[in-house]
């Protein structure tokens, strides 16, 4: 493994070390040591960049979210290692940050070690997405956010306006962009249509609140997770949006759980965290949102229907209209579902971490009923 260690400042932590807490259990970056980093673990990330958002400079210090988190007790079944990095401390321009963060990142998804970033503007999300330029390897992108945060491709990269960009970036590895949380008052019409037109997966907070579960399979299917915490209503946490409605906090931290139990999800960034917040309420949320994101990764199946198939369930629907049946798998140890689209054989293995699409028992039920699930043919579409 490359060394690392030469983009991190370590964190000074303070607080006391307690048995059966984190603060016993996480391997901490001190000065004159850096861990060394075992595969099947998490990284915790610090990456205090916030020259690209709306409002005036910050200073880019630390927040006491750490503390909280170290103060929280150990899950069970959490036999793997916990980092704690450190800092990756702005560049002297927003670029340089970018590529420190996406040079880590690359490394640990490389070596099968899950990052945890802490930031800074949601722009950073640009930087995950760049890793997977060093990996070459399509990428799904899933934002948790109440707007889509496109942004103009022509205009510099913002924390509220990065997509553009992501989608515009060469070499291209984008696969698909799902939002999780969308408000309708914050989304123009043309940015609608421009992601229906792309087949991107939207969520809106209606579908979301009605039924939580329609988000796990966009959760299932995704490499990097971007939270954005200005997404969370303000009376649960007080971000500068001051957004009156959104994700109640315990929402929040189910989409968390959700996203560590994906076998498919390599990467975790949770943004615009308020820099020097002393705030209880926000750092313990920050605290908890992490605490049941790494209690999913626990409770991974590793069941991902990749390889041979034989231990699933195979159910062969067929569709008036089609000629070929549409193929479901169901999983023995999660009781989970997947769909099979066909992609062209020019394609290759390009596209074969993505012709096996998560859904839920409800998108077998309508095919059963004669209708195609609208997760099927966006796919589809996508893989000609």
């Amino acid at each position: 493994m490359k060394d690392i260690s030469i983009y991190f400042k370590a964190r000074d932590y303070q607080g006391a070390i307690v048995e059966e807490r984190l603060s016993h259990k996480i391997i901490a970056h001190t000065e004159g040591f850096f861990p060394e980093l075992e595969k099947n673990s998490i990284a915790l990330i610090s990456c205090p960049e916030y020259r690209n958002g709306s409002g005036p400079a910050k200073n880019a210090g630390e927040s006491a979210y750490f503390d909280a988190f170290a103060a929280l007790n150990t899950g069970e079944g959490w036999n793997f290692n916990i980092y704690d990095l450190g800092t990756i401390m702005p560049g002297n321009e927003i670029k340089d940050t970018y590529f420190a963060l996406s040079q880590v990142v690359a490394e640990l998804v490389k070596n099968n070690i899950l990052p945890v970033v802490l930031g800074g503007t949601q722009d950073l999300t640009f930087a995950l997405y760049q890793a997977y330029q060093h990996l070459e390897q399509m990428v799904n992108l899933t934002n948790v956010d109440y707007a889509f945060d496109l942004g103009d491709p022509e205009e510099t990269i913002a924390s509220n306006g990065y997509i553009s960009q992501i989608m515009m970036h060469r070499p291209c590895y984008l696969f698909n962009v799902s939002t999780i949380g969308i408000q309708a008052p914050y989304v123009k019409k043309s940015e609608m249509d421009l992601f229906e037109k792309l087949y991107f997966d939207v969520c809106r907070l209606g579908e979301f609140n009605a039924d939580f579960k329609v988000a796990e399979p966009l959760l299932r299917n995704s490499d990097i997770l971007s939270l954005d915490l200005n997404s969370i209503r303000f009376s649960d946490y007080e971000n500068e949006a001051g957004m009156p409605n959104g994700f109640y906090a315990n929402q929040v931290c189910q989409v968390a759980k959700y996203a560590g139990i994906s076998d498919k999800l390599a990467v975790f960034g949770i943004f615009n965290v308020q820099p020097n917040d002393r705030n209880l309420k926000n750092n313990t949320l920050i605290a908890e949102i992490i605490w049941y994101f790494i209690d999913g990764f626990a409770q991974r199946k590793g069941d991902f229907p990749i390889g041979t198939k034989r231990e699933y369930t195979k159910f062969n629907v067929h569709l008036e209209g089609y000629d070929n049946d549409l193929v479901f798998y169901k999983s023995p140890k999660s009781n989970r579902w997947w769909m099979e689209v066909p992609f062209p054989s020019k394609n290759g293995v390009k596209y074969e971490r993505h012709h096996l699409v998560p859904c839920n028992f409800e998108d077998y039920q309508a095919a059963m009923q004669n209708e195609m699930p609208n997760l099927w043919w966006k796919t589809y579409q996508k893989l000609v």
